[in-house]
């Protein structure tokens, strides 16, 4: 054992290895809630330090970190309009074994891709040359770090992840808040906290890897469990941990990949928050948050001539999901307080209500169900109508998820349903796009 820069302790890789192996991690790997189950997770680190150690030497001082990937729960394109989302950490994860170097180089291995080296001393200002890269990403967070007053420095490290690119489930987030996580851990002694992690980690994402993000993905990778999330200064977001445990009432939380094309969505994506912020701009202010509805709903005539219907739709859509996620807020703390089953189910029933009304407004109003550049490809409005086929009789609910125009669809299976869910999306969608996922108690976190 050795101790890093603040005292922290880091243990050889052997020592990490034995620790897997003799199942002194067990606890900690158990509250992951593993996909496959603990000897997986287990498997898969032990492969993972393997990786490290042939690529960056054997038996240095390590760390074992973990962050989640995430789910929006509610609150669909409210964030970057300063809006209320509800979101979840839920058990994809990206693993890291990385080590301190204090030379200020970073090397990065993630499995299936090339080496990222990034030199901390050179690359501290964004460049356009190297936006859309992860290397961008890496430099951003290290450098916003610095800029917040944070030690930083180098490292070797290697990640494997079981966040799916284009899942909607943010891959790109999970692996910026790896790269705060590991340097808290590596040379702050763990301090710098997970809501510091995630703004920096927005930060990166818009300054030097060059896509106009909001906050939501990575404070939920970074927090852990449910969180409502108020963006109204989006500063000082206010986050409200919701406790509420799907899998104890009774419900998987399955996401269903359709498989759709995402090339050429840019603009797409961009014409949400462009077109409320138009809407916002006709009385002066930046963003929708900043206005009441009614002056929005009295100001139509002479919206449709600036901003023409679907902007007025969008911001509609807007005030509306930020009623909707407070509703279900208040339905979950309740469900959380009481020991009363009706009150429980009923706090459920709201709760799914506002989900279905979610899923409504953002095929009817918000429109990114399916982008009009390529009307003849529906598959998660196809998704969505199976859903209804399956789930419509029973207690449960379904809503796009995430971005949309293509990728997922998000739905609350009942336990005897997960199977034939299960079984007909994958069917549609091909074997393996429908998975059942569980929220996780644990973000972004030091494991050893």
């Amino acid at each position: 054992m050795s101790m890093n820069k603040k005292g922290t302790p880091l243990y050889k890789s052997s020592e990490l290895k034995a620790a897997i192996q003799n199942g002194t991690l067990d606890a900690s790997l158990e509250a992951l809630i593993p996909v496959g189950g603990l000897d997986a997770e287990k498997s898969r680190i032990l492969e993972l330090i393997s990786t490290f150690e042939s690529t960056y030497g054997a038996d240095r001082n390590v760390a074992l970190l973990t962050v989640s990937g995430r789910s929006e729960l509610s609150g669909n394109h409210t964030d970057h309009n300063h809006g209320c989302v509800i979101a979840a950490s839920i058990n994809l994860e990206i693993l890291a074994v990385a080590s301190p170097t204090g030379n200020g180089i970073i090397r990065l291995t993630s499995a299936g891709f090339p080496e990222d080296v990034v030199d901390l001393s050179t690359y501290t200002q964004p460049s356009p040359d190297m936006y859309g890269t992860s290397a961008s990403l890496i430099a951003g967070v290290s450098a916003g770090l610095a800029k917040e007053g944070y030690s930083v420095g180098g490292f070797d490290a290697c990640t494997v992840s079981s966040v799916l690119t284009g899942s909607g489930l943010s891959s790109s987030a999970a692996f910026e808040d790896m790269v705060g996580t590991i340097q808290s851990h590596l040379y702050n002694g763990g301090d710098v906290d997970n809501v510091t992690i995630a703004k920096l980690a927005q930060y990166a994402e818009n300054q030097f890897f060059g896509k106009p993000c909001g906050l939501m993905d990575q404070v939920a990778c970074a927090v852990g469990g449910i969180v409502s999330i108020d963006f109204k200064d989006p500063a000082a977001p206010v986050i409200t941990p919701v406790p509420f445990d799907m899998t104890a009432a009774g419900y998987r939380l399955c996401i269903v990949d359709t498989g759709g094309n995402h090339a050429d969505l840019t603009a797409d994506y961009a014409a949400v928050p462009a077109e409320m912020k138009a809407v916002a701009a006709v009385f002066g202010a930046k963003v929708l948050r900043d206005l009441d509805e009614s002056v929005v709903r009295n100001s139509i005539p002479t919206l449709r001539e600036r901003v023409g219907d679907r902007a007025i739709l969008r911001a509609l859509h807007f005030f509306a999901e930020n009623n909707r996620v407070a509703a279900q807020k208040e339905a979950l703390l309740t469900a959380c307080a009481s020991d009363d089953a009706a009150v429980v189910s009923e706090a459920l029933d709201t709760y799914f209500a506002g989900v279905l009304a979610s899923g409504r407004s953002s095929f009817c109003y918000l429109q990114n169900v399916y982008t009009t550049a390529n009307v003849s490809e529906q598959g998660l409005s196809l998704a969505l109508n199976l859903c209804e086929a399956i789930l419509g009789n029973t207690k449960a609910a379904w809503r796009v998820h995430g971005g949309g125009f293509a990728g997922t669809v998000q739905a609350y299976v009942p336990n005897d349903l997960v199977d034939t869910f299960t079984q007909t999306m994958d069917a549609a969608f091909g074997i393996g796009a429908c998975k059942c996922l569980a929220i996780r108690p644990v973000g972004a976190a030091r494991i050893y």
